[in-house]
């Protein structure tokens, strides 16, 4: 009799679109069972004693206790998933235990369920409008009285928490991404690894960035054995020639080798060699010091001594000396071109002495390989640069540069491998993310050192010795290291299609901590003047930041975050042009293809956003730059393209947006408001499309070329032979005529304080040229005048006066057809 009286259906996790079960229901007649009612007066002394909670969502559940489970199907021992507890007739009859206790028991069951469980009624209970005191484990009073199951499968119990225990719960899982944080940067400096298996760990991982001259994490290295195995070690060495090659620093030279011995070429005048090392000292060792620099001076010295007999020179040592003048030729006051045609006879002497077919590396070899790299990327030769640094570093992998390795006995030595291989760190990371292809190097397979923070002056075969009241570092390897190490973040950052502003936020504190290794006078707020060879190192600082934020501005980004991205990429030019502002010298020498390439990005910002006055600060600046770096008049070309279509849609936005008098001034023309023009702008998809630039030179990152496949089949075009380096077509993309018909920088200066006055037109004596960039739609039948005076952009189609309709050179943009 007990077994039939008990409720046959516990409470069902099974959804369902009834909230009854017909074929259970028994006769409104039937009496109900003892255990019964003695389970409704347990149900109702437990709704009595139950502690009365404030009104609102009750405290979030202890640490311990588990809360809801993952719907499971209801086994015999189980429900909800959980172990099933004795029926009531069982707890009731339980020895031991008092109706006091049953009963506390059961309330203290409840209320803990209550303040846990989300939905407090079944449907039943719902429906009637009744209180439901349904527990984990049994059916509410109200579904047992009445033999219906009592279940949860209304859309509507699933009620939402409220804003502030969202709030508590945010806070708990960041709290425990700061622990999770913290117990794997403690693991990580004691050598040990932490493997959580979470949903979160990949984005997690994403965010963390390399503290500001934290050592790598060390790579685990093979145990040694209790008795040194010198025996084993000898016979292993000459056995195994031929088979494999030992670690780096337990090499032994070949005795038979066939030496690489290709005719040196004539050294220069020593007069010239002393400038030219002058200025690679000014313009690349600063940055990255990668020779011992006492060392290569006394080495020159007894080069010169005889020359004569330049045989005696290991041949990659000669290689990596005339890479060295390689790049000094580049950073050289010689004027156009001959600055770029010597530097292009150093590196052809250079890679004249490097073998190709060879299979032992030294420190040197890596060097000449670097440097070349280096002076390719300086010319404008990315490609090849690119090719050139893979050389790099898988040369300096072989040697295990990459490594923290024993062995090395001198003090220099070892730290000129970190300093070299850092330094092919620093420009595969820089490379990469200039011209959109991906890192050769990974971050977890590297383990070396930071380099000893010394000058070469202080650095000697026992160790630094600084001398008092002196500086003890004035190169800026280490700031630059500190920049570059966030790459592998920021790229995979950079992987989905939008970055939060809370990834964002993490970078810009990691990135104004890298600013402050930087001197005093870099910072933003200092007024006072920097020397031009500063804004070198400070270009990786400046530029990555741009390069950050200007991901976001992709068409597949919210609203909101593209306009943060324009606000963002115009802070950081802004930045720039002020420090720009304040150098007390030229960049003519000085400037490297990464800042003239981070001042063109920037003078498309300030231009977009309407600063043109520091616009013109950025013009000057690449005017003063111009033929010394390749980049420079390919930069200037877009940009003058770029001035003529801004200036097109500002003229023709003043015609089509509705027009406000100025109070007290009934004589003035109206015009639009010009926050309204600068608006109208910032949302041009068009304007955008140029402002980004090379962000459209990766097929990840691009979008001007979705669709281009539809225009006509894509061809492959044939690689480019002869020219070499002297050849300006090589280095620059663009022939003699495109090189000319740009109008040079001071046209653009005069176009832009055209566009601060507002009247955008071109200025006099600037006759506009046609571009041929892709993908403008030309209309033919519309012409600029030869005078300049012709509205480029207008919605007439007619053709100026004077002018045939049939000149291509002279066609103009159509805007209406752009809108």
């Amino acid at each position: 009799m007990a077994a039939s009286s008990h409720n046959p259906f516990p409470r069902s996790p099974n959804p369902s679109t009834r909230s009854y079960d017909s074929s259970s229901v028994s006769s409104a007649t039937s009496p109900r069972p003892q255990v019964q009612l003695l389970g409704n007066l347990i149900g109702s002394n437990a709704r009595l004693n139950t502690t009365p909670q404030p009104i609102g969502i009750p405290p979030l559940p202890p640490a311990t206790q588990t809360g809801f489970q993952p719907y499971t199907p209801v086994t015999a021992t189980s429900v909800m998933g959980r172990d099933s507890l004795p029926p009531t007739e069982s707890v009731a009859s339980t020895p031991g235990l008092s109706s006091a206790q049953l009963s506390a028991n059961v309330s203290a069951q409840k209320r803990a369920y209550r303040q846990r469980r989300k939905d407090p009624s079944c449907d039943a209970c719902r429906e009637r409008k009744v209180k439901c005191d349904a527990t984990e484990t049994t059916s509410c009073s109200e579904c047992s009285s009445r033999n219906v199951k009592c279940q949860f499968t209304k859309e509507t119990n699933r009620r939402m928490s409220s804003i502030k225990q969202v709030q508590d719960l945010e806070k708990q899982m960041e709290r425990v991404r700061r622990e999770n944080s913290n117990l794997r940067r403690t693991l990580a400096e004691r050598g040990e690894h932490m493997d959580v298996d979470t949903d979160g760990t990949e984005q997690l991982s994403q965010q963390l960035l390399p503290e500001i001259n934290s050592e790598p994490r060390r790579r685990k290295r093979p145990t040694a054995l209790p008795q040194d195995p010198s025996r084993a070690r000898v016979a292993f060495r000459n056995l195994s020639k031929g088979v494999l090659k030992p670690p780096a620093p337990y090499r032994q030279p070949q005795t038979i080798i066939t030496p690489f011995d290709h005719p040196r070429p004539s050294l220069p005048p020593k007069a010239t060699v002393d400038m030219l090392l002058h200025t690679y000292y000014g313009a690349a060792h600063i940055m990255m010091p990668i020779l011992h620099w006492p060392t290569l001076q006394h080495q020159v010295e007894e080069l010169y001594q005889n020359t004569t007999n330049l045989q005696r020179v290991p041949i990659s040592w000669h290689s990596m000396f005339f890479a060295v003048l390689a790049v000094g030729s580049l950073f050289s006051s010689d004027l156009y071109p001959d600055r770029t045609l010597r530097a292009s006879e150093y590196l052809e002497a250079s890679r004249k002495l490097t073998d190709p077919w060879n299979n032992d590396f030294d420190l040197d070899n890596v060097r000449a390989s670097f440097l070349i790299s280096l002076a390719l990327n300086e010319l404008n030769l990315k490609s090849g640069a690119w090719n050139w640094l893979g050389t790099a570093v898988r040369s300096a992998q072989d040697l295990d540069l990459h490594l923290e390795v024993a062995g090395v006995h001198s003090r220099v030595e070892a730290d000129m491998r970190r300093r070299v291989w850092w330094a092919i760190y620093i420009l595969d990371r820089m490379l990469s993310m200039e011209i959109g292809r991906p890192f050769m190097i990974d971050d977890a397979d590297c383990d070396v050192a930071l380099p000893e923070p010394f000058d070469d002056h202080f650095l000697h075969t026992e160790g630094p010795v600084p001398p008092p009241n002196a500086i003890p570092l004035t190169h800026f390897l280490h700031g630059i290291i500190n920049i570059v190490r966030s790459f592998s973040a920021m790229r995979k950052a950079c992987s989905s299609p939008v970055i939060e502003p809370p990834r964002l936020a993490t970078f810009d504190n990691h990135f104004t901590a890298c600013q402050k290794m930087f001197p005093e006078a870099c910072f933003t707020g200092n007024a006072s003047l920097i020397a031009p060879h500063m804004l070198m190192p400070l270009a990786y600082l400046l530029s990555t930041r741009l390069l950050l934020h200007r991901h976001n501005l992709a068409p597949g980004c919210p609203v909101e975050a593209r306009n943060d991205a324009i606000q963002q990429c115009k802070v950081t030019a802004i930045e720039t042009a002020n420090l720009i502002a304040r150098t007390n010298a030229t960049l003519a020498d000085t400037a490297t293809a990464i800042l003239v390439t981070h001042i063109f990005r920037s003078t498309l910002f300030l231009l977009l956003t309407g600063c043109y006055e520091l616009a013109s600060t950025c013009l000057r600046a690449l005017r003063s730059i111009d033929v010394r770096r390749d980049v420079a008049i390919p930069c200037g070309r877009f940009l003058s393209f770029f001035l003529q279509i801004l200036g097109a849609k500002q003229r023709e936005l003043l015609t089509v947006l509705p027009r406000s008098t100025t109070p007290g001034y009934p004589s003035q023309v109206p015009l639009p408001d010009p926050r309204a023009v600068q608006d109208a702008l910032l949302k041009d998809e068009e304007l955008l499309i140029y402002t980004s630039a090379d962000m459209q030179a990766s097929t990840e990152t691009a979008w001007v070329w979705i669709g281009a496949e539809r225009e006509g089949p894509l061809i492959m075009p044939p690689s480019s032979t002869g020219g070499g380096l002297a050849h300006a077509d090589n280095r620059t993309g663009l022939n003699a005529k495109e090189r000319e018909d740009w109008g040079g920088w001071d046209s653009l200066i005069e176009l832009t304080r055209t566009l601060a006055s507002g009247a955008a037109s071109p200025a006099p004596g600037y006759t506009p040229r046609a571009q041929t960039l892709p993908p403008i739609k030309m209309e033919q039948g519309a012409n600029i005048a030869a005078s300049g005076t012709g509205e480029l952009g207008s919605n007439r189609n007619s053709p100026a006066a004077g002018a045939t309709s049939g000149n291509r050179n002279t066609e103009r943009i159509s805007i209406a057809n752009i809108i």
